[in-house]
């Protein structure tokens, strides 16, 4: 793919940047008495108490009472959290390398759906205390499903990263590893990649 014209990169979170070890997440809140764990976090769209998180129509607060119902017993807000962060795998250092060089050249953003829980551990953990290098350090900025209230793979949430960067489409390149999200943004005008494998990062970007 040429990047000819391309001024913005925009990078999904979880599955592009971030390893994601769903099954364990699923194991512990099975153990939890969350009925129909698998189906509730699916692979990339969420549903029900998990949606509402990431969309940011209830509050970190009411997730955790809700949470406590369906479980039917009382869980600290604390180990909803930690399991709920289990889900969340590492960063290969080698992206947040790649990050920091592409600044040079480009507009680099993160466009994801995921919740304040999850962005708050990455911040904290994943990205500062762990690699040395602190997430602003790596973005221009980030949009994020619970605070736009707009979720992928609706065109909505395109067309406010485009307006907010004053963009145009053709001048941005989105990379996420879930087909819907990818051919919504297609279908805008985004060159797009599908992301698999590091190997489409280095076929992208092999100059960095």
């Amino acid at each position: 793919m040429s990047l000819k014209g391309v001024k913005n990169v925009f990078f999904d979170l979880g599955g592009v940047l971030v390893d994601l070890e769903k099954a364990r997440c699923i194991k512990e809140f099975s153990n939890q008495g969350i009925s129909n764990a698998e189906t509730r976090i699916g692979r990339s769209h969420k549903t029900g108490l998990f949606l509402a998180l990431e969309t940011g129509s209830i509050s970190v607060t009411e997730f955790h009472d809700q949470f406590r119902k369906i479980a039917g017993c009382f869980i600290s807000d604390e180990n909803i959290d930690r399991t709920w962060n289990l889900y969340l795998g590492e960063v290969n250092p080698k992206k947040i390398d790649l990050l920091k060089k592409l600044r040079s050249q480009y507009h680099v953003y993160m466009l994801s759906n995921t919740s304040k829980i999850h962005f708050d551990f990455l911040k904290d953990h994943t990205f500062l205390k762990e690699k040395g290098c602190a997430i602003e350090d790596c973005f221009d900025k980030c949009y994020l499903s619970y605070e736009l209230h707009l979720y992928k793979p609706d065109p909505k949430i395109y067309e406010y990263v485009l307006n907010d960067t004053s963009s145009k489409a053709s001048e941005c390149l989105f990379i996420d590893d879930d087909e819907l999200n990818v051919e919504a943004a297609k279908n805008l005008g985004f060159k797009t990649c599908l992301y698999k494998s590091m190997d489409d990062l280095k076929e992208l970007f092999g100059e960095f």
